[in-house]
């Protein structure tokens, strides 16, 4: 008789599994993730229907909350509530030593009303934003992130015995931004703690994207996202009347040269080779009659930038820009910047370490994309431990890219098969984690 193999003996008297070297394993996980995928898309589809079908505004995700808080508890995992107003987190602990990754998905909906005509649609969900009644709906794709980690999470747990580590799955309200005169996000969340007790040490977030190909992985090292920061500028003129402007000085003409000098900044004296940066006027506000020239003018824009050091000096470029030509007419001014979102940084070593699954997972549909500058509050997680973010598309193959509606407009419109990608990656990239860090 041939000699039984210690593990196998092993295996049979104490119901273990057979030893499995790292790439045994690596492979028996990427199978169940794969094929588990597939068995819960109807499920997740259903997951993200009910929630875009059910949107609430940012720190308002009372119901949304509760329906996923209910839903981790049936996997049997310790569910933590109420962090930073509306948060969810679970904690699956796993049945082997290992790392604690976090995972993240945000759940809030927006003040915009949906024209997609879906059979479920939010028609006729309506919320108080700014003191009005406005329609709300899912115009980002938050449904598709919540209803992604909700799989994984099922993936998990049905194997927690073997899991090398623990996983936190981190529900975070008010990306969007909290209502003016509150705090939320996810600043909010590491300011109470989701990222201790136990401690995580990397965290994995994704956005579906419906400019790209659906299935298609864009990441990227270093920057990802902008840094988003809010600028007001006042001008304080001398008001007169309008036929007879040389006795004030006009706010309103000094405000329009400012503009001209915010673009002169990104334009002449930011080197763009490095990085992408924007300096958009959003808003100008100025005088109540025809006939008179008013005391001051205002402009409220927004800046965005992909490199911290370019970001001090655009603030810095400003507040020269708008004091110099202020000053060459008369005028004086006060200029606020109020720093919002950080850049969205992809740690480079966790990156590219993790380059391989995504490129597994994605095969020829995974690139590196250029930045965007559009801005993610997953930065503030990011800020604390390493962090990787990555895009994955969600536009029909039959849609002409001209078409494809943006985020955060009402024909906002995702292929829900896109979700696969989104629920193997986000898994891969947990697991592949852990095996590789016992």
């Amino acid at each position: 008789m041939q000699r039984i193999l210690p593990s196998l003996v092993l295996a049979v008297l104490f119901g273990l599994a057979p030893f499995q070297s790292p790439a045994q394993e690596s492979q028996d996980w990427h199978g169940w993730i794969d094929s588990q995928s597939e068995l819960l898309f109807d499920r997740v589809v259903e997951w993200r229907r009910h929630f875009h079908a059910n949107p609430e505004l940012s720190n308002r995700e009372f119901e949304t909350a509760e329906y996923i808080a209910e839903f981790l508890r049936g996997l049997d995992m310790e569910v933590r509530t109420g962090i930073a107003h509306t948060g969810v987190v679970g904690i699956l602990e796993g049945g082997r030593p290992g790392p604690v990754v976090g995972l993240r998905a945000d759940m809030d909906g927006l003040p915009v009303q949906s024209r997609a005509g879906l059979p479920f649609s939010p028609d006729g969900v309506t919320a108080q934003f700014l003191g009005d009644e406005v329609p709300v709906s899912h115009a980002c794709g938050h449904d598709t992130h919540m209803a992604m980690l909700m799989g994984v999470a099922e993936i998990f747990a049905a194997r927690r015995d073997e899991l090398p580590g623990t996983i936190k799955f981190i529900f975070q309200p008010a990306e969007e931004g909290a209502p003016p005169g509150e705090e939320g996000g996810a600043s909010l969340m590491v300011a109470e703690g989701v990222l201790t007790d136990p401690d995580v040490e990397v965290i994995f977030g994704q956005h579906i994207w419906s400019l790209a190909p659906v299935g298609q992985i864009g990441f990227r090292p270093g920057g990802i996202m902008a840094a988003a920061d809010r600028f007001v500028i006042t001008v304080h003129g001398k008001q007169t009347h309008g036929s007879t402007p040389w006795t004030g000085v006009d706010p309103i003409a000094v405000a329009s040269q400012i503009v001209i000098g915010l673009n002169m900044i990104v334009s002449r004296q930011t080197e763009l080779t490095k990085e992408a940066a924007v300096i958009s006027v959003g808003r100008v506000r100025a005088g109540v009659r025809n006939n008179i020239i008013p005391e001051s003018a205002e402009l409220i824009g927004t800046i965005r930038t992909l490199d911290t050091e370019m970001q001090d000096k655009i603030h810095a470029d400003i507040l020269r820009t708008a004091e110099h030509i202020a000053a060459s007419q008369g005028a004086t001014v006060t200029v606020e910047i109020d720093r919002g979102y950080p850049v969205t940084y992809n740690d480079p070593e966790l990156t590219e370490r993790m380059a391989p699954t995504l490129e597994r997972v994605g095969g020829d549909n995974t690139i590196r994309i250029n930045a965007i500058t559009g801005a993610e509050d997953f930065s503030f997680f990011q800020k604390e431990i390493p962090g990787l973010y990555f895009f994955v598309g969600g536009m029909p193959p039959d849609r002409d890219p001209a078409d494809a509606a943006p985020h955060h407009t009402p024909d906002f419109y995702i292929d829900e098969t896109g979700m696969k990608t989104g629920v193997r990656a986000l898994a891969s990239l947990a697991i592949d984690y852990m095996l590789g860090n016992r």
